[in-house]
């Protein structure tokens, strides 16, 4: 054999170092995939939403998320555990996203933190068909004693339901009433307990989704309030007109016939100190029509409470918020209205129907205690410009009525006049003895509404002048009112600083919802806040420009912070949520209800609230509830026996804080 030569002998060294380094790395190779089997894969995940999972590129694998999660860190539900099956080939393709929803977690496909995402994309035109018209109940087993009957779904109620407003539909106790001719009829006859709605307001046919603002100021789906009784009756007064699949309002009315524009600045010039926008901010329409003065009023930053009864015409306050303007449906009859004291700073009434004289001026009187000291009345009626026998009568009783009660007249113009409710008490205390009507008790409350029967007396002003003394708008919004003095609650700290801390918690959190939910690019009209406190959710959305009013409840149950709301410019109303709400169905866009729900259910009954939600929410709108984690449950099971499209998520407070975030979406339901 010839012997290597050390050439060789190098060369055959190498090739073996060779071989053995790549037998050495494929050994490592196979023991490290083995050694990795059944070993837990490096997961993203997000407790903001419905957990949605991406998985690194070495997945492959089963994993547990629950053992990821401890339980203060998920949602009340019970969280799935995802198989391989789940999880598919090749790992650095995520798993395709059910339906059409797309879910991604804040980490992106990069592997940066964004915070860009979808939080679950909801057409709002989404129907389902053959929704059940009649309830679908479980019972279940609470043990030896007691039974638990759950509502797996809820049945549509009957077609002719369509615009069921329970507690002014009521007809057999409106039959019972032993009197009607003050109105009675045309105010509050709730069902009785366990009466009440137990069923899913249906959409009219064709129902579609509303145009939205600020289009829909001058034109309404005709399917969504199929009506042509106002076309028919006010047709020539420009209120209103039908241009095939759709209702136009040409922004007139009966006294106003040449556009509120023209009407507004008729009013300005009249009374230059009116300045809307400024000194004028919060008014009420009487008898409002379709709404078209608080319409236009909204461009020169006035909101308005556009009320009317729900009489021969309706569907005047179903127009109104089809377009997106604030509305309410609200008589004069024989109970308070459901707003504060000193509430407007100006109140309208352009032949709205109303005896104002009648039972020594007891209407006019219910006018005045809402009316903010040194606010203005104006009155458009036959009374004012008409020279006919029985008309003068009016005016004369008019003008008699409004001396007693301490108003100037400032001055009437063509078919407008307009008074000015006194700044103090002075002229009350210099009226003669015996002039009627008499000043009111001192242990009468004028912020007492709920219920309550109007009262043939003058509410006299605080002493101390609060209500008075409201800045000017927009400073009015965040400025702490004299009023927050007079809100009967306990307060360890200054009331000043609790105003601003509750503007300073909702401003931060509507930022939070602006900034990752995308409220700028959803529909936000006709918002209501359930629970409403100070309104500071309310003037978070002022501050961020969304387009948008909001409806500021205070519960019955709580302290009356009404006052304060109005003094701020916004608008708002007492209610009880045990009992319906009076607006139509389908007429807000958004519900907001914080910390709502763990004081009613000690009231009430969740799912009677939460079927009165459904009711009052547009198909495509949104319910965000804030509120006890251990609520969440029963809230999801009801909403899903609605219909709803569910997700709960933490709070910015993070995954171990007492309570939740509960967004929910309306769909269209169909039978």
């Amino acid at each position: 054999m010839k012997a290597f030569s050390n050439g060789d002998f190098s060369k055959a060294s190498k090739v073996a170092s060779i071989v053995a380094l790549a037998f050495i790395s494929v050994t490592f190779f196979y023991l490290g995939k083995h050694w990795s089997d059944g070993s837990q894969q490096l997961v993203f995940f997000t407790t903001r939403q419905t957990p949605s999972v991406s998985v690194s590129p070495n997945s492959g694998k089963s994993f547990d998320i629950a053992s990821l999660i401890t339980a203060n860190d998920t949602q009340s539900v019970p969280v799935k555990t995802f198989s391989s099956e789940q999880v598919q080939s090749p790992p650095t393709i995520p798993p395709p996203p059910p339906r059409s929803f797309q879910r991604f977690g804040i980490v992106d496909e990069n592997g940066t933190m964004s915070d860009d995402f979808e939080v679950g994309d909801f057409d709002p035109d989404e129907v389902v068909e053959n929704w059940a018209t009649e309830n679908g109940t479980k019972v279940e087993d609470g043990g030896s004693d007691s039974k638990r009957v759950r509502v797996q779904k809820f049945g549509l109620c009957p077609s002719s339901m369509s615009e069921y407003i329970p507690c002014l539909d009521n007809v057999v106790a409106i039959r019972r009433l032993k009197s009607t001719e003050r109105g009675e009829r045309f105010e509050r006859h709730c069902p009785e307990a366990g009466k009440g709605l137990n069923c899913l307001v249906p959409p009219p046919k064709n129902y579609r989704a509303p145009i939205s603002w600020p289009k829909s100021r001058d034109e309404v789906w005709f399917s969504n309030v199929p009506h042509t009784r106002l076309v028919e009756d006010k047709g020539g007064q420009n209120w209103i007109s039908r241009d095939k699949n759709k209702f136009k309002f040409p922004g007139g009315g009966t006294q106003f016939i040449h556009g509120a524009n023209e009407y507004l600045d008729h009013i300005s010039k009249i009374v230059p100190d009116i300045a809307f926008g400024q000194h004028t901010r919060v008014v009420m329409d009487v008898g409002c029509g379709v709404a078209s003065f608080g319409a236009y009023l909204l461009s020169r930053n006035v909101i308005t409470m556009s009320v009317a009864p729900k009489d021969v015409h309706e569907n005047q306050i179903q127009f109104a918020l089809e377009r997106g303007v604030p509305a309410m449906v609200a008589a004069f009859a024989t109970h308070r209205l459901l707003y504060p004291s000193q509430a407007f700073d100006l109140i309208h009434c352009s032949r709205c129907r109303i005896n104002w004289t009648r039972d020594d001026g007891i209407l006019l009187l219910e006018v005045n205690r809402m009316l903010r000291s040194g606010g203005y009345f104006v009155w458009a009626a036959q009374p004012v410009y008409k020279h006919e026998e029985v008309l003068e009568e009016q005016w004369q009783e008019m003008l008699n009525l409004t001396t007693r009660l301490c108003w100037e007249f400032i001055k009437k113009d063509g078919y407008i006049a307009i008074w000015k409710k006194p700044l103090n008490n002075s002229c009350y205390l210099n009226r003669e003895a015996g002039t009627k009507p008499p000043m009111c008790e001192p242990d009468n409350d004028p912020d007492k509404v709920w219920y309550v029967n109007l009262k043939p007396c003058i509410t006299p002003l605080p002493e101390n002048g609060y209500g008075a003394k409201v800045t000017t708008w927009p400073a009015r919004l965040q400025t702490p009112p004299d009023r927050l003095q007079s809100i009967q609650f306990d307060a360890y700290i200054s009331r000043k600083e609790l105003f601003k801390a509750e503007s300073k918690y909702w401003s931060e959190i509507i930022e939070g919802y602006v900034h990752a939910l995308h409220w700028k690019k959803i529909r936000l009209r006709n918002v209501m806040d359930m629970k409403a406190g100070f309104g500071g959710f309310a003037a978070a959305l002022i501050e961020r420009n969304l387009n948008s009013w909001v409806m500021n409840v205070v519960p019955v149950s709580g302290p009356n912070t009404l006052p304060v709301i109005y003094d701020r410019g916004l608008l708002g109303v007492m209610h009880d949520w045990c009992e319906p709400f009076d607006t139509y169905p389908r007429t807000y866009d958004l519900l907001h209800a914080a910390g709502l729900f763990s004081v009613e259910r000690k009231r009430c009954n969740i799912s009677t609230i939460m079927l009165e939600m459904d009711r009052i929410l547009r198909p495509g709108g949104r319910v965000y509830i804030r509120d006890s984690l251990n609520l969440m449950d029963e809230l999801r099971e009801i909403a899903n026996a609605m219909g709803w499209h569910v997700t709960v998520r933490d709070t910015s407070e993070g995954p171990h804080a007492s309570y939740r975030l509960f967004v929910a979406d309306k769909r269209l339901l169909r039978a």
